[in-house]
């Protein structure tokens, strides 16, 4: 579902991910691993179209969107939920997940987003800047799920968000893919969410892919060795 091949992105002079190869299988969910400053959002946002590609390609169900602008990716079947999520803060529930609908055609958000996510069914009218860090992570996600997409992105979704969450996140996102068919791919350093929802484990150490194995044979010690200071 999505292809990475000899993966260069740089901002300016300075190149930041050196040459990656990856492959994201058809309902599969793949946590991109490693600390700060590794190259993991700046992964997500090249994926996105925010951030040019130097060299290589991403291709998307077989088509290349390496030179596509970020609303001909979502067109194409990428979502995005950024770090910090970034919900529009004065617009409702229902508002910030409709701004989701334009690639889509709709004009109703679908039954099967309130399901997924109930807390969002019942503040709908509530503005986006009330709700807690947990309920605006999960309106983020519905948000991208409007533009029903092939390929989901997240970057660091559990950050600032508390551990029940953290765990109801995850079993989401496996209900996700489960009934929707996507590909998920996560970006994080909290390496007990990546164990609960992953399939497979890459971890990112100074731009390049040091590491990538299935979650059922992962060496959770040597994983966390990448994540330490």
């Amino acid at each position: 579902m999505l292809q990475i091949d000899h993966y260069h992105v740089a901002y300016g002079q300075s190149e930041v991910l050196h040459g990656l190869d990856f492959t994201v299988a058809p309902g599969e969910i793949v946590a991109i691993m490693g600390r700060n400053g590794m190259g993991k959002t700046t992964l997500m946002k090249s994926l996105m179209g925010i951030v040019p590609t130097s060299q290589g390609s991403a291709q998307v169900d077989g088509i290349d969107v390496t030179a596509l602008k970020s609303f001909e990716r979502v067109s194409r079947g990428i979502a995005y939920v950024p770090q910090g999520r970034m919900i529009f803060p004065t617009m409702t529930v229902q508002e910030n997940i409709e701004t989701g609908l334009t690639t889509s055609g709709s004009t109703k958000v679908p039954d099967g987003i309130y399901e997924l996510f109930p807390v969002l069914l019942d503040m709908k009218s509530r503005r986006g800047g009330n709700l807690s860090g947990g309920q605006q992570q999960q309106l983020a996600i519905a948000r991208a799920l409007a533009t029903n997409p092939k390929v989901l992105l997240l970057d660091e979704p559990t950050e600032g968000i508390q551990p029940s969450i953290i765990r109801e996140m995850a079993r989401v996102l496996k209900r996700i893919r489960d009934e929707r068919g996507l590909s998920i791919i996560v970006s994080e350093q909290v390496l007990s969410f990546a164990l609960d929802v992953a399939d497979r484990i890459l971890v990112l150490e100074n731009g390049r892919l040091v590491h990538d194995e299935p979650r059922s044979s992962v060496d959770e010690a040597k994983v966390a060795g990448f994540l330490s200071v």
